[in-house]
């Protein structure tokens, strides 16, 4: 009798710690079902905003910058005498280089040219001189190795760089930054640092909504490569990716 009590205890134990290990590996894998989905998720949006990103810059490229040109030449082909009119006119030629000038910009800002024709050391230098031009933020960038990342990768290191000093000049209220780009023992290594304001990492991560400190770890993960931010409130932030050359 108490052999049978014995066995039917150990019986009904076996069977709840099944059932809690059965629930507890359903919670993991339910959890990293999500995450993963979570993750494609954001792969494709990022993939649908590069694809309209290079369609919206080809378009003002190839459409809008003609229209506006041959608009230009048509307006100066008018024959006016009065002095009034003549003004009028070369305002209207002087808003429409302004607005051909903007249309650059925005489809440069879209899908830099330069990173296609040049590469990303080149198209790096152009977005820090645009940035120097028009920003009070000084940015000191170098190179070291054989930067030779393949196309289909460097938009990715691009839009890091390019989202770091986006969230740099508008939060953070740095006056100095230094962009590193490296290769070493089979890594690209990118090294950013800014002396502003800094915050508290964990917190941001944890209230981020928007596409920013996500498509920064999406973007690196499609690298196969690791993002790591070391920030303290008051003291400037350090950003590191590792990514894989392979």
């Amino acid at each position: 009798m108490i052999d049978k009590i014995f066995y039917t205890t150990v019986f009904i134990s076996l069977l709840i710690a099944i059932i809690i290990i059965f629930f507890v590996v359903s919670i993991i894998l339910y959890h990293r079902k999500y995450i993963q989905l979570q993750r494609e998720r954001i792969v494709a949006e990022i993939t649908i905003l590069e694809n309209e990103r290079k369609r919206m810059a080809a378009d003002l490229h190839d459409s809008m910058g003609p229209l506006l040109s041959t608009i230009k030449l048509n307006i100066h082909s008018i024959h006016v005498t009065d002095e009034p009119d003549k003004h009028i006119i070369e305002k209207s030629g002087k808003y429409i280089d302004e607005v051909i000038q903007s249309l650059r910009q925005i489809s440069h800002n879209l899908l830099p040219a330069t990173l296609e024709r040049k590469g990303l050391t080149e198209a790096l230098h152009e977005f820090i001189r645009q940035i120097s031009d028009k920003q009070l933020l000084d940015i000191h960038f170098r190179t070291s190795g054989n930067i030779d990342i393949p196309p289909n990768r460097e938009i990715h290191v691009f839009r890091i760089i390019q989202e770091i000093t986006h969230n740099t000049l508008k939060h953070a209220k740095a006056t100095q930054m230094q962009i590193v780009l490296s290769r070493e023992n089979g890594f690209f290594l990118v090294l950013i640092k800014e002396n502003g304001i800094g915050f508290d990492v964990k917190k941001v991560k944890a209230e981020s909504t928007g596409l920013g400190m996500k498509s920064l770890a999406i973007r690196t993960d499609i690298l196969n490569g690791s993002i790591s931010i070391d920030s303290t409130p008051g003291q400037g932030t350090n950003y590191f990716i590792k990514i894989p050359v392979e």
